[in-house]
């Protein structure tokens, strides 16, 4: 982050910090900004000829990252860093200097990152990054699947909605949209998998996927039930702890209901990943068209929710 100037200093000695100044402070120090800046660099332009040289690829990684951490449009980014300063500190922007990267050159960026299927990369490469710091996945996995819902609108020029987009009925209310299937470990709360399907594919379907195959112990919700041989097949050694459904003819005893209560309590902690995804990072709903464009903002947004639920535990070690 960029220091401030004296000016800045000397007219604004009666500045509080703000809540989005510390969360910015507090993710550049725990993102691994060298890591990642080596996954990208392979495939991003490179200074040739007379012309303009391109913007440093760190500085275009942490623009996605505020796309990302406050659910941002690349125009709407673009005038956030106008008329955010700490944003600008984050980027490490001087006006004084040098104009903010316009909207076409940040767009440019993330066509970039989605065409080389760069966001799991990056996924991975956070992860691989937690594991170096200690925070090893356990041998437990929650198993979860979210909606994430798109327009139903269709008051547009293409008179249509998206064709990759599906819906699902969710108890009584209709939606439309993608699923972010996600594994969570028990322990530290943190993704080790990721997929991402249309809505109306159902949540047991994409169960393989989520499993890293060392697992003692498989939680989820009343959705995966009936997959114990799914388990099974893909982690020998699991023992499934789905919730007990009850039946029109046979309702749960006291007893399941009790060993019921006792499983959602574990399970309970994926939940607190969609919330950094879905509340914390705003996204509730899918920003472009397309399941592929999705699917990278879903990976990275996984990466960087593993950061910040990580965060106190990395920043009390630096």
């Amino acid at each position: 982050m960029q220091q401030s100037t004296f000016a800045e200093v000397s007219f604004e000695q009666y500045r509080k910090p703000t809540r989005r100044e510390r969360f910015l402070d507090e993710m550049n120090r725990v993102v691994p900004w060298a890591e990642l800046v080596a996954v990208i660099e392979p495939v991003y332009p490179k200074a040739e000829g007379p012309g303009r040289p391109p913007v440093g690829v760190d500085r275009m990684l942490r623009l996605h990252c505020l796309q990302q951490w406050f659910n941002l449009s690349d125009p709407a980014v673009e005038e956030a860093l106008y008329d955010s300063r700490a944003m600008r500190q984050f980027v490490g922007i001087d006006l004084g200097r040098e104009p903010v990267s316009d909207e076409t050159t940040i767009g440019k960026f993330r066509h970039l990152l989605e065409a080389h299927q760069l966001g799991e990369q990056l996924f991975v490469r956070i992860r691989e990054q937690l594991v170096t710091q200690g925070l090893q996945v356990s041998r437990g996995t929650i198993v979860d699947a979210t909606i994430i819902a798109a327009p139903s609108s269709t008051k547009h020029r293409t008179k249509e909605r998206d064709p990759e987009m599906h819906q699902t009925k969710k108890g009584n209310q209709w939606y439309i949209g993608m699923k972010a299937h996600i594994g969570v470990d028990s322990r530290t709360k943190l993704i080790h998998s990721v997929a991402a399907t249309a809505a109306n594919v159902h949540d047991s379907q994409v169960l393989p996927d989520l499993l890293h195959g060392q697992e003692t112990r498989v939680w989820g919700d009343a959705a995966y039930s009936g997959q114990r041989d799914v388990i099974r097949h893909h982690a020998p050694d699991a023992q499934s702890f789905i919730p007990t459904k009850a039946h029109r003819h046979r309702p749960l005893s006291e007893a399941e209901r009790a060993r019921n209560r006792t499983k959602s309590k574990v399970r309970a902690k994926v939940e607190h990943v969609c919330l950094v995804i879905k509340r914390i990072f705003g996204w509730a709903t899918v920003r472009y068209r397309g399941l592929a464009k999705n699917t990278h903002w879903l990976f990275i947004s996984c990466g960087l929710a593993n950061l910040y639920v990580a965060r106190r535990r990395l920043l009390a070690e630096a």
